[in-house]
């Protein structure tokens, strides 16, 4: 059974639910920056997917991508699966832009942690789910 590790339930807001993964806002309001949790249980690496489930893994980060292009005109989009702080798989996809307050060094550790103002995080992951609701962000 699929349970999302709970310092990732603690970090983010939830946004929506793909056919594989679970997408998260992370509660940190200097970067759009969503989280890819392949709900399935005991997956560490991406290597411990099955075929069909890597290629679907994929295509959730680009449909991930497309939305954060549509909603913030990023500069670069920035995709990594780290899991050193949390073994539970998970990608990072982090919307950038050369003007960010991080740019352009990796955003961990860049600044110290912030969190979204009260109902800031709610009212931002909604509207991204809207998002992923559109049909432009499952077209290829």
């Amino acid at each position: 059974m699929f349970t999302l590790d709970s310092r990732l339930a603690e970090d983010t807001f939830p946004v929506t639910r793909l056919a594989l993964c679970e997408v998260r806002l992370m509660d940190e309001p200097s970067w759009p920056w969503l989280i890819l949790v392949p709900a399935l249980p005991d997956i560490r690496e991406i290597t411990d997917l099955g075929q069909d489930d890597r290629t679907r893994l994929m295509e959730e980060i680009i449909q991930a991508e497309r939305v954060l292009q549509r909603l913030y005109a990023p500069d670069k989009l920035n995709v990594a699966a780290l899991g050193n702080m949390v073994p539970q798989l998970h990608v990072h996809v982090i919307a950038r832009r050369t003007d960010d307050p991080a740019w352009p060094r990796p955003v961990w550790g860049a600044l110290p942690r912030s969190r979204h103002p009260a109902g800031r995080g709610q009212a931002e992951a909604a509207r991204i789910a809207a998002a992923f609701a559109e049909p432009a962000a499952a077209d290829g």
